[in-house]
């Protein structure tokens, strides 16, 4: 059986995409971008000097010569894109030298501005950036969809145990971005989920809202505004499977739903398990991804104009292959 990344490239394949990779001084990064070109899911462009590419490459024998290279100091629409940051930050009193400085100069931001003037489909980053460093730039030159209030991640979590969400595939959200969501935008980033997980899955979304209480189990203000979420989704978004609150065991685990939680249709069923913080979800994937060897591709962005997406800066070659792959997909649905 393929795993799931096998597929997204499959669906990838039909509608190839140009995605950014802007850490091309990352070894990790120089051969996920060639097996990316020889398996032809999507095609790579690296940001740099090409002679100081070219020879990281041949150094550690990578093959990368059918990869396109951007150096921004002679990309031939350099000063149209710097004009344009500029009249996009102006407001921000920042100078037309300082946006000159920040386009040649940061490859994330040179690389966003490819994406916003559509020479590429989606951004690659994080394998040596901090994900503020990745984000930051998205938010300011990308920035959200008109539907959408916020901007959230997800981790697309592929497990051994196949009995787990949708044939061991779950999605977490929000684990990279929004500090303490309120019950407003816990629902936001409920409903860009579910759109993610369409995007990768035919069958039925389940959806659980997670807690340390399960079904009011415990009173406190956190529990609170999980179980406010849920009602504000049950009540807005009627055709959707969504419960909660509820804890872990309860949400994956259909022996435990039984016995906490009987009659939800949601419990020991989730395959979308939205967290209260970022704290929560980010330990969660973490200690999923080390504690059960489990495949974690992300922080993924949900609810931008346009896929950039960040990387955490342990991830193998492996990782930031299926971070492409998914970039690429998104960006075929972006469509």
């Amino acid at each position: 059986m393929k795993n799931i990344i096998d597929v997204i490239k499959e669906k990838a394949k039909k509608n190839i995409k140009k995605i950014i990779l802007p850490e091309a001084n990352d070894i990790r990064v120089l051969k996920a971008a060639s097996i990316t070109e020889k398996e032809g899911f999507a095609k790579p462009i690296l940001i740099g000097d090409e002679k100081e590419i070219n020879s990281l490459a041949v150094k550690n024998n990578i093959d990368i010569s059918k990869v396109e290279i951007i150096n921004p100091n002679t990309f031939k629409y350099l000063d149209n894109y710097i004009n344009k940051f500029y009249e996009m930050r102006k407001h921000k009193k920042i100078s037309l030298n300082e946006a000159k400085r920040i386009i040649t100069e940061d490859y994330i931001y040179f690389g966003n501005m490819l994406v916003k003037e559509n020479y590429a489909d989606g951004l690659v980053s994080g394998s040596i950036s901090t994900s503020s460093n990745t984000l930051r730039p998205a938010l300011q030159i990308i920035k959200t969809k008109k539907e959408n209030s916020i901007a959230s991640s997800f981790f697309l979590i592929e497990l051994n145990d196949k009995t787990i969400g949708n044939n061991g595939c779950l999605i977490y959200a929000d684990c990279g971005m929004i500090q303490n969501p309120t019950s407003e935008e816990l629902v936001e980033i409920a409903i860009s989920s579910k759109k993610t997980y369409d995007l990768f899955f035919k069958e039925e979304a389940n959806i659980a809202f997670l807690s340390h209480s399960t079904n009011c189990s415990s009173i406190c203000e956190d529990q609170a505004k999980v179980k406010k979420a849920v009602l504000i989704a049950k009540e807005k978004y009627k055709d959707l499977n969504v419960d909660g609150e509820m804890q872990f065991d309860t949400a994956i685990c259909e022996e435990v739903a039984k016995r906490k939680f009987p009659n939800s249709k949601v419990a020991g069923h989730a395959n979308i398990l939205i967290f209260p913080d970022l704290d929560s979800g980010n330990i969660a994937y973490k200690v999923t991804e080390r504690l059960a060897h489990a495949k974690a591709y992300g922080p993924l962005t949900q609810g931008l104009n346009k896929p950039i997406n960040d990387l955490s800066r342990g991830c193998s070659v492996d990782d930031i292959v299926g971070v492409i792959a998914i970039t690429a997909l998104q960006a075929i649905n972006n469509e």
